[in-house]
């Protein structure tokens, strides 16, 4: 069955690349209103666009009541601005750590905090959906404070979704080993995304309309009952490396 949101109102942050394009997109093809944001406007950016810092608290809640009075209501708020280049922790620069830290823990946190002011004055309330990552849920090497950004993203989804239910609810997707544009800027050549495909036990890596799918249920009334949940969208994970080995042993069967 598909999600109807005719009529709604969708904010997607760092929507105009990526996941967060594809994002913004599924969301209009299920009739939603969608303002995207980010600190660059895309090439073919039209008044659905908002430019804006995230990091900045002032500016994350001028986006959202931007958005709000552009759209007469907000209903959903996807918070997928985020990410970060590697880096070793033990020669990062306390600037650079600062920097992925707001991105990808404080910034959600902002335009939550504003997005329930407003939805909880709504009669329907609304949605936040925080988009999370591997990294939150497992050791990070070379990307130690991303890593620990999106853990406490996910903590804060389930501190969140007990303070403001049950008018707003807040749940985390936490998205596998990515397919995107600059998929080889992650996994290196051809040779190195397909050794990552196929360590997922789906046999593929994770595309944006999955992502998708899982962010549309959650902002559907289907999911109405569903707040403080961690929706893995992975394929099953990684396969662990003892697997792996013995996949490859003569003697593995």
């Amino acid at each position: 069955m598909g999600v109807d949101l005719n009529g709604r109102g969708v904010l997607v942050t760092g929507g105009t690349k990526g996941l967060g394009r594809g994002l913004a997109a599924a969301f209009r093809e299920a009739g939603a209103h969608v303002m995207i944001c980010a600190r660059t406007a895309p090439d073919d950016h039209g008044d659905d666009f908002l430019a804006a810092d995230l990091r900045d608290a002032d500016q994350a809640a001028r986006v959202v009541d931007a958005a709000a009075a552009h759209m007469g209501r907000l209903d959903v708020v996807v918070n997928n601005a985020g990410g970060a280049p590697p880096a070793e922790a033990a020669t990062v620069s306390p600037r650079f750590v600062e920097k992925i830290v707001a991105l990808n823990l404080l910034a959600p946190f902002y335009v939550a905090q504003r997005a329930n002011a407003v939805m909880k004055a709504q009669p329907d309330g609304g949605v936040i959906v925080n988009i999370g990552s591997l990294a939150g849920h497992r050791p990070a090497p070379g990307s130690a404070a991303y890593g620990a950004a999106k853990a406490g993203l996910a903590n804060l989804t389930r501190s969140l979704a007990m303070e403001w239910a049950p008018k707003v609810r807040v749940n985390t997707v936490t998205v596998g080993y990515l397919e995107t544009e600059s998929v080889e800027l992650h996994y290196g050549d051809t040779t190195g995304v397909a050794e990552v495909a196929a360590s997922v036990p789906m046999g593929r890596l994770v595309r944006p309309a999955d992502v998708a799918a899982a962010c549309l249920w959650l902002a559907s009334a289907e999911s109405a009952f569903v707040t403080g949940a961690d929706v893995a969208v992975d394929g099953g994970g990684e396969t662990p490396a003892f697997l792996r080995v013995r996949a490859g042993s003569p003697d593995s069967g």
